[in-house]
């Protein structure tokens, strides 16, 4: 984790596992809105790719005591994070399962750091997601932000595989990610005492 003063550490989490999924893309986006904004050092995580299985550790992860080396490393990836975003679309009104998994796998590794959410859809532009995931990283001890990033009828915004965003987007990164910040270096001391 950073010292609060320079670069903070942000995971942008992928959180659509299908072939044709169009998330790849906006977390290409955000992940770059970051780099950008000049204060985070950015890592990716796409969900996909690491195909964590359907939780598999024997022992309930508050006690971090796991077996299993793909979990090892979520956990040391996770650990090192001053905050997250988490990039995901709509499924029958709530989250997708890949995203429950990863974050349940864990425990301490989330506590005190704060998560922006980037949700994307049809008209709904993801919002039931966002508002079913919130109680989830709640009791995770995470901070959701109130600001966060919607994307209505966003397949209609990806073209050769890049997502083009809109001025709503683009200014609700921006702000998003400001939050984000202010969150991260205020939560730190706290983060500091645990353990």
């Amino acid at each position: 984790m950073s010292d609060g003063q320079g670069t903070m550490k942000v995971l942008v989490m992928i959180g659509s596992t299908r072939p044709t999924r169009i998330g790849g893309a906006i977390g290409d986006w955000i992940a770059e809105q970051a780099r950008q904004a000049g204060d985070w050092d950015v890592t990716v995580a796409d969900l996909r790719a690491m195909d964590l299985p359907m939780m598999n550790e024997p022992k309930h992860p508050r006690l971090g005591e796991y077996e299993h080396s793909h979990t090892k490393q979520w956990s040391a990836l996770v650990a090192q994070q001053d905050a997250f975003i988490i990039v995901m679309p709509e499924y029958n009104h709530s989250y997708t399962a890949p995203v429950k998994n990863a974050l349940d796998y864990l425990s301490q590794e989330w506590q005190q750091k704060p998560v922006g959410l980037v949700s994307y859809g049809g008209v709904s532009a993801g919002l039931r997601a966002t508002t079913t995931l919130k109680p989830v990283l709640a009791a995770l001890r995470m901070v959701p932000l109130t600001d966060a990033v919607s994307i209505p009828s966003a397949g209609e915004h990806v073209q050769d595989g890049v997502f083009v965003a809109t001025d709503s987007a683009t200014s609700s990164a921006t702000t998003m990610l400001k939050e984000l910040r202010r969150w991260a270096v205020g939560l730190q001391p706290i983060r500091a005492g645990i353990g």
